[in-house]
């Protein structure tokens, strides 16, 4: 190997490195035994600080939702738990049953017609959209419509994806409304991107973009949180043609960052460009129902060629969680949790308006939201977060400025069925408190 490479021995390979970064000190203690190492760790994990989930109101993209008890019985079963892909249906019924329902459930609540079992986060999925538009959109087109109310971690990503390609993403630096931005399609567009509810917890105006993309050949790609499909109108209604979602808020507890869950669903005109796994059902020798992977457009499983993605895993174990979810909670248990996010966010917010110097969302007022709102404050968000914290134990919303600096007296607040009126009412009093 080292002659076909030109090179006398394995350092050599390493010869553009300096010198000096090559076996750096790393400075690292002597190791110590298991027994001296709980203790240690005990001490260090007693330095967390512990929130009551009703006194948290910090979402952007990650939720306090309550996880039925069933959601860790089926996880924590060891058939399901230690699986891994499976390539031998004969011996794999069980997961991908489980896929199958996954895919059928997902594809019922976004009304799309194919959904895949899955993607690691709702970055990657909302990306992997974009790549499919790319790749299905007719003709010659290197533009990307991206409203700049998609989370800006998300489009951090996209740009990610497509750095060292021709494709010019448009719109997401610009603060402007998506009939606005959809005034830009033309036929070098591919895809028209928003988030519905958006970044600040807000229903964008959707009539007509499914036929303005339409009209140019583009695809309309829609973000959305899934929790608000047990209420409101859903993507495929309103003309649709790729739905990316994070699934963590389905039964998923917050895990220090993750794991998360990419939802992706699409119209079936498109689903030879789905990335990813597709689980069908079908009919063995016997004439009984049995599962198998339909497609699977990974790398691994075909040429490298005819891929449409160098996705090498997927989150399966996290799909079965949102599976067992939905399943619990049926049609009427999402409704009501969706329900309780409307009205307790709506109370928050009027409450947390009659505070003097607090508006909320300034963005846009007229637009209606589900459950997340933006409170504009008199002090810095971080300085009010930090009070908030200390003095009276509640876990604030998200300060956008960390994102956007130019809107560092804005908290982003998220409430959900976890908080309480209680807990709003202390939040709304320690506000008060910290912007006096």
């Amino acid at each position: 190997m080292l002659r076909s490479l030109g090179v006398d021995r394995l350092e050599d390979l390493f010869g553009d490195v300096p010198a000096c970064h090559r076996f750096p000190d790393l400075d690292l203690p002597a190791g110590i035994s298991e027994l001296e190492l709980e203790p240690l760790m005990r001490r260090l994990a007693a330095e967390n600080a512990g929130i009551d989930p009703s006194m948290s109101f910090l979402g952007a993209g990650a939720y306090r939702h309550y996880s039925p008890p069933t959601v860790d019985y089926v996880l924590q079963r060891g058939e399901l738990y230690t699986a891994y892909t499976p390539y031998q249906p004969e011996l794999s019924q069980g997961s991908l049953q489980a896929m199958f329902e996954y895919q059928t459930m997902i594809c019922q609540l976004t009304a799309m017609e194919v959904s895949n079992a899955s993607h690691y986060d709702g970055a990657t999925a909302l990306a992997e959209a974009v790549l499919l538009a790319l790749d299905s959109a007719p003709g010659e087109r290197d533009r990307v419509l991206v409203s700049s109310a998609v989370h800006p971690r998300y489009r951090a990503v996209l740009r990610t994806y497509l750095r060292g390609t021709a494709t010019q993403v448009i719109g997401d630096d610009d603060a402007v409304d998506v009939a606005e931005l959809a005034t830009r399609l033309d036929r070098r567009t591919a895809a028209l991107v928003i988030q519905n509810p958006n970044f600040f917890g807000q229903f964008e105006r959707v009539e007509g973009l499914a036929e303005a993309a339409r009209a140019v050949g583009a695809l309309l790609v829609v973000l959305v949180d899934p929790v608000s499909l047990g209420l409101f109108k859903p993507p495929g209604a309103y003309g649709a043609d790729v739905v990316a979602a994070e699934g963590q808020a389905l039964g998923v507890p917050l895990s220090f960052g993750g794991p998360h869950l990419g939802i992706l669903a699409t119209r079936l005109a498109h689903v030879r460009r789905l990335p990813g796994r597709l689980v069908g059902e079908t009919i063995d020798a016997g004439g009984h129902r049995g599962y198998v992977l339909t497609l699977a457009t990974r790398e691994q499983h075909i040429r490298r060629a005819k891929a449409t993605s160098n996705i090498c895993t997927n989150a399966a174990l996290v799909a079965l969680a949102t599976a067992v979810y939905l399943a619990t909670l049926g049609k009427t248990g999402l409704r009501r949790v969706a329900e309780l996010c409307f009205q307790r966010s709506h109370y928050a917010a009027a409450a947390l308006g009659g505070l003097p110097g607090v508006a909320i969302n300034p963005q846009a007022p007229d637009k209606p939201f589900f459950k997340e709102f933006v409170a504009a404050l008199p002090k810095p968000a971080a300085v009010v977060n930090a009070i908030l914290r200390r003095d009276f134990g509640i876990l604030g919303g998200y300060d956008i400025g960390r994102d956007l600096p130019e809107r560092d007296h804005h908290l982003l607040v998220a409430v959900t069925e976890m908080n309480n009126r209680a807990a709003i009412d202390a939040l709304v009093h320690a506000v008060s408190r910290a912007i006096a």
